[in-house]
Order: C-alpha cells, then structure tokens, then sequence
C-alpha cells in the first residue's frame, strides 16, 4: 500500500521517554517485540527495557547504549522479557534483579528468533507491513532539532547510526515517501 500504520491496527505502545540514560537500543527492542507479541495473538503489553538495561550483558551496556540485536538474543536466551509493570523503567544502570533471591523471571512475552531484514526501503515497507513494527538504528543528527511534518535532512551519513527507534509504518505526502517513528527522546 501507499500507507500504512501499526499505530490504528492496536500493535504500538504509547512513546516512552528514556531520559538520559542512553538506552534507545532497549527501547527499539522493546517496541519490536510488543509489535511481534501483540501479532502472535497476545495482548499488547508495554515490556521493560529496564530489564535490558540491567540485565543484558551481551555485548550491551545498559545507559552507555546497545544493539537491538544483542537485545534480542539476550530475550531468546532469557526465556523472554518482563513487563514494565513488573520491572519499571529507572532511566539509569541498576543491579540486575535476578539473583539468589529472586532467580526467574515473571516472563510477560516471548521470541523465538529474529532476523535482519534488508535496507532496501520498499523491501523494507513489505516487510514492516506483513511482520509488524521494525526495530532499526538511525543517524539521530538532525532528530534534536525536529518539530514536526516530514524530517528531510540535507545530510545523512548512515555510517553514523547512533540511535535506536522503531519503524511503525510510513506514507506519502506531496509525492514525498516518509517513515512513521516511534522515538524514546
């Protein structure tokens, strides 16, 4: 289609703000996954990225950033991800909940697998409208100064990616194609 959004068919969570803990990475995790979730037949369900900033050590690093692919790997091994009801968000490094005294976790959603799909932007609209929300890395330069309307940075230099956010959908206005983004800043 010309246009579509994850936000009117009840698959996207409402914007989070992560502060200045540098976790976007957790963020697009999270928003990925409550997309997939809510698409497998469950309840759409707001995940703690919380729990990744303290507990994935997979190459991640809590407020000092992260890749959604390691995050991702980190909940397939886990045996999935809490809520955030259950492990709020504190915007800042924490100890890791999980220990002798509180060894499980209360799993509020689950993934199997995850895969990498193409940069190619119709691929990726394909994509995006079959499987869900996507979780992707941005150059976030020019993100600091949006305000609204259609962002059409003069540079981009995708060798900078340096922010996480989640794809909801996209459009064309005045023969200009656009991103739909879910951001956690």
């Amino acid at each position: 289609p010309d246009s579509f959004d994850w936000r009117d068919k009840g698959a996207v969570t409402p914007v989070k703000n992560q502060e200045q803990c540098g976790s976007c990475w957790a963020f697009s995790t999270t928003g990925d996954i409550e997309g997939s979730w809510f698409l497998s037949g469950n309840h759409l369900t707001s995940l703690s990225e919380q729990d990744l900033v303290d507990c994935d050590h997979n190459g991640d690093q809590g407020c000092n950033g992260g890749l959604p692919s390691q995050a991702m790997q980190y909940v397939i091994n886990a045996g999935g991800i809490e809520s955030e009801s259950a492990y709020p968000y504190y915007a800042s490094d924490q100890q890791c909940k999980y220990n002798s005294k509180v060894p499980t976790k209360k799993v509020a959603a689950t993934i199997s697998s995850y895969e990498r799909v193409s940069q190619d932007e119709d691929q990726m609209a394909a994509y995006l409208v079959k499987n869900g929300p996507l979780s992707i890395g941005i150059n976030a330069q020019w993100m600091q100064f949006y305000d609204s309307g259609i962002s059409n940075p003069k540079v981009c230099n995708p060798a900078g990616l340096d922010h996480g956010v989640l794809i909801v959908g996209f459009g064309v206005e005045n023969g200009v194609k656009f991103w739909i983004i879910k951001n956690s800043f």
